[in-house]
This record gives C-alpha cells, structure tokens and sequence, in this order.
C-alpha cells in the first residue's frame, strides 16, 4: 500500500497533519493503535473539562441560595460523572473517524514501526502485520505519564491521569503530587466532589511556570476550598502494603508522612519515542524528544515530528499547528503550498488551566520581561470590580497586563478567573498583530463582560483605570 504521506499517531497533532496534507492533494493515511483522536480526546484534554462541568454544576447547586434558588438535597452520582465524561469522550472520537472518512484517509488501526525509507510496519491487535509505504512519515505519536522510581504506576493505588479519569469509585482521600495543569485540575475536581486532596509541589509555588500573582492567588483559592497545599516538598517513598497508601514527603520543615486511599503522580509527561524505528533511521533525539528544525523536519529530510514527542510546548494547540505546519511544508516541497508556511512563534503561545478559578496566560511573566531586560509596565483588574463577574457570582482572580515602557508593545498577559481561557485569544491575537497598550486602550470592549478586564487593565497600566 503506497502512500504520498502517512502520519503516526492520530492525536490533536496527528490528525490535523493528515487532514491538511488531504487537502493539498496528498494521498493520506493514518496509523492509530488505540482509539481515534489520541490523548487529548480519549484521556486528556475533552474528558477532563467533562469532569470539571460537572464538578462546575455540582457547586453551583449546592451554592443556589446565593443566587435567590433553593434546591434541595443536592448529591451527586459520580459513575454517572465519569460515566458522562466517556459518553462526551467518545463522540468527539467518533467526530475524528466521521472527519477521516469525509477528507478521504485511510485509517490503519495497529502500533506503527518505522521500518527503512518510506516504510512504515503496522502490528494489529491480533499480531497479523503489514507494511504501508509512502514518501512522506509524520511522528505524531505524543506522550504518556512520566514516572518517578518513588512512585511507580500500578493503576490501583498510585495512578496516571488515566486512571483518575475512570475511577470505579470516589476516593474518601488523595494525595495529588505535582501542581501543574493537570495536578491542580484533578485535585479541584475531587476535591469539588467530596474527596480530601493534599497536593505535593517539588517547586516552591504551585503551578510554576505561571506569573508568581497568579501562583500566589490559585494557591489562595485552592486552599479556600478546603485543599490541602504542600511546596517545596517531595515524595520520597510511598508505601502500598496497607488498604490505601503512605507517602512520605521531605520538606524544609523536614520530614512527614502522608496516607490517602489513593496516590495520583501528575509529574509530568514523557514522550512516546521508544520501539517505534528512530535508532534504525538515523532519527536524532535529544533529552528525551525527537529533534526537529522550524518546520518540524527531522535529520532525515522525509520525516517529520510533531505535538509532544519534538521539542515545543506539550500542548494540544501546539500539536495541531505543528500538524498543519508540517503538512504545508511538505506541499511546498512537492509544489502543492505556494510558499514557505510560517513557523510557529513559540513565544507566543497561550497556555491555559481549567481549574476553578480558571487560569490563562501567554507571553513574558513579570519577571521574565524584567530578566529579559525590558521596562516595564504592569497594570492589573480584579474582577472584584467587573459588573459581569458580580452578576455572575465570579468575582475571585484579576487580569494582569505587561508592556514595554519605551514603544508600549504587548510583552504578556496572565489572568485567572471564571472564563478567562476564553479570553486569552484577545491577547494571542493583539500580540501576533504588534499591537501596543494604545490599539487595546482604543479598542471598544462591549459592556459588561469580563473581557472589559483587559482594557481595563491596560488603562491601569497607563494611570487610565476608569473602574478601579
């Protein structure tokens, strides 16, 4: 079976690649050992902001007297919730197969090995096996849960991400080790429905690569609801012998131990790139990941890699636009593209947490602007003072901006709060136009809505508040 390009793994980067090099004329396959869609669909990104709408509803109802609504004896049927989050799981999956069919790609289900020039060997499920070759091959075969030597996965007592997503029962009790998107959104969601959860940060603040006022006001949240914070700490054993699991964690005060009935390392990720034919190939790696140039082409010319597995962001929006990427670049080799596609901006990439409250940023932090050398100015808007965030009941968090002193250009925006992962493109956008605090300040923002958090901001930034 011959092809003029094949993608490897059908993740957010994978299936966007094979859809555009389907539209450019290409003849397209897939290759998919488990279900349509990757990660982000099956076990990521979707099923997660499942669980946390419910987790959203259940709050709100036990908080309806606030809003003027009594309801009753509100309890929550958490089967049902996963149960909810597999249903919308699997039809955004179907979405993928229903898209396959519609732009004219084959879908090869079974693990795909990369086996000499052009050559790709897939194993299916029943061991029967076959080869697809084409003169093309995209990498897109993402990452799964990094795993420490002091917590080893056994998917009963210390868990993934995936685990903790199809849960048959609630946990009384949890302990949450890693404070990044994925810890702090798991911790919010079983914490939210009923389950005591202490998370375990290594770093000295929880969600580290965010500005430090952001940090400072999630943990403020995180701990008003009721969650239990530890930083600068580490798990340095955990025990399973028992009917749930002891941790013990070091910390500047020194050492403690920590029991829960379940353990859940959210530590990172590490990417998918072992068995699948790089050695064989000649394809270089570095630390851990596939190494690519701007257009994601690896050392050998014909072979490409994206999304999680080559070395930007480990984001779904990255992956996709690195898919397109690679497709339109391999079109302007075969005369297809009209021209060089863009490279994407690393520097420009929004990054969001869907916790309560919610968390958007993109740019330079505060300090990384100041390290960077620039003047700055910083201006900030917390929503205690936005008439749509006080109508909506969601007043807790802030939009903070930052500019360049001298020619006003868009250095940053960090923002938490109800929604604001909604708002970030605003920013994203701004920023990729080189507009400065001046087009923003100009910019009429309809009222009263939380983007208006943003002028706003960019006027306090500017001694211009009117709200504040």
């Amino acid at each position: 079976m011959a092809y003029d390009v094949i993608v490897l793994g059908s993740g957010p980067g994978g299936y966007p690649a094979a859809i555009r090099a389907s539209q450019l004329g290409f003849k397209v396959a897939i290759i998919e050992k488990e279900s349509l869609g990757g990660v982000c669909l099956n076990w990521g990104c979707i099923p997660t902001k499942a669980l946390l709408k419910s987790a959203q509803v259940y709050d709100y109802a036990k908080h309806s007297t606030n809003y003027g609504i009594n309801i009753t004896g509100v309890q929550h049927d958490f089967p049902a919730v996963i149960k909810r989050s597999r249903g919308v799981a699997d039809k955004m999956s179907k979405g993928v197969q229903f898209l396959m069919k519609k732009n004219k790609i084959d879908v090869i289900m079974g693990y795909g090995k990369i086996a000499g020039k052009g050559k790709i060997e897939v194993t299916a499920a029943d061991g029967k096996k076959q080869v697809v070759e084409a003169k093309y091959i995209v990498i897109a075969t993402g990452a799964r849960s990094r795993q420490l030597p002091a917590m080893p996965i056994d998917g009963k007592k210390i868990i993934g991400y995936r685990e903790a997503m199809v849960l048959p029962q609630q946990p009384k009790s949890m302990i949450v080790v890693g404070s990044g998107a994925i810890g702090v959104e798991f911790a919010d969601f079983y914490n939210s429905m009923g389950t005591k959860v202490t998370v375990v940060e290594f770093m000295p603040r929880v969600v580290p690569v965010e500005d430090e006022e952001i940090s400072k006001e999630l943990e403020k949240q995180l701990k008003k609801k009721g969650i239990t914070i530890m930083t600068s700490a580490e798990v340095t054993a955990v025990d399973t012998s028992g009917s749930g699991v002891k941790a013990k964690v070091k910390s500047a005060s020194g050492e403690t131990s920590l029991e829960a009935d379940i353990l859940l390392s959210a530590v990172g990720i590490a990417a998918n790139i072992e068995n699948i034919g790089l050695e064989e190939s000649g394809i270089k790696t570095e630390k851990g990941k596939i190494v690519v140039d701007k257009y994601g082409q690896t050392n050998v010319a014909s072979i490409y890699a994206i999304g999680d597995c080559a070395p930007g962001q480990a984001l779904a929006h990255v992956a996709g636009k690195e898919g397109i990427l690679a497709a339109e670049h391999i079109g302007y080799l075969e005369k297809k593209y009209h021209h060089l596609p863009e490279p994407v901006d690393y520097n420009n990439i929004p990054g969001c947490t869907y916790c309560t409250p919610e968390i958007a940023s993109v740019g330079y932090t505060e300090k990384q602007a100041k390290d960077a050398g620039y003047e700055v100015k910083v201006g900030k808007f917390p929503f205690m003072a936005s008439g749509k965030a006080s109508a909506a009941g969601n007043t807790d968090g802030f939009v903070k901006v930052i500019f360049d002193a001298k020619y006003g250009e868009f250095l940053g925006a960090h923002m938490i709060g109800s929604g604001v992962t909604d708002m970030i493109a605003e920013v994203v956008v701004a920023r990729k136009l080189e507009t400065t605090y001046h087009e923003i300040l100009n910019s009429v923002h309809p009222h009263p809505t939380m983007s208006e958090a943003v002028k706003e901001a960019t006027a306090a930034a500017y001694g211009e508040a009117i709200d504040i």
